[in-house]
């Protein structure tokens, strides 16, 4: 066998990672985010307004998450990566998203009586409602391009891909929220169905680790 043959990676049977499914959930995740995303100032608006400056503390947010969620992600990524670390960054989000449903009231009224500035109180809110689902969130496109780069002579082409994925599953989440999903669901209802899917995601995610690991074992 030479050197060009060694490096060439085994992607038939079992143990192979499932690349589809990788890039599914990336297109999911983007497409999670921007739903958050769009929802956080029609969440916030009963307290703080509809502001650019409410606007601009989510985003803020939203970006420094996804900046941590970027650096966590990749790091963990380095640590032996597999589907069910993937699947629990999944559920995770799922189940850090559900605060917003259940507690966005309790978290807002004591930082609107105590904050006087909407500029800062939505900054503090938002914080505390979006700063821990959406780091997670982030966490998601560095594992991805980890799952899938075989060798190094490929992972600029899987990381431009996820990213192209990801990035259409956000512009995806942008209009259909905007366009649609506003106009037949009330926000709650919004909410649960984002953190429904992140939690299907993760539980195929979980399911197909579990057959991978079995089929490693023969």
């Amino acid at each position: 066998m030479n050197a060009k043959q060694a490096r060439r990676p085994n992607n038939q049977g079992p143990q192979a990672i499932p690349s589809l499914l990788v890039v599914s959930a990336a297109f999911v995740s983007g497409f999670c985010i921007m739903t958050i995303e769009m929802l956080g100032a029609r969440i916030m608006a009963p307290y703080f307004g509809g502001s650019l400056s409410v606007w601009g503390s989510i985003l803020t947010v939203f970006m420094l998450a996804l900046a941590c969620g970027y650096l966590i992600g990749g790091k963990l990524s380095a640590r032996r990566p597999s589907l069910f670390n993937y699947a629990f960054f999944f559920l995770a989000a799922a189940a850090l998203s559900l605060p917003i449903i259940f507690l966005a009231d309790e978290i807002m009224r004591p930082i609107f009586l105590a904050v006087e500035d909407p500029r800062y109180g939505s900054l503090l809110a938002s914080l505390f409602l979006y700063f821990l689902p959406t780091t997670i969130l982030g966490m998601i496109s560095p594992y991805s391009v980890r799952l899938l780069v075989e060798n190094s002579d490929h992972s600029g082409q899987k990381a431009g891909l996820l990213f192209f994925v990801s990035t259409l599953g956000s512009a995806a989440g942008t209009l259909g929220t905007s366009f649609y999903l506003v106009l037949w669901f009330e926000v709650n209802e919004i909410v649960f169905g984002t953190a429904a899917a992140l939690a299907l995601i993760g539980m195929v995610l979980m399911i197909a680790g579990t057959q991978r690991g079995h089929a490693n074992d023969l």
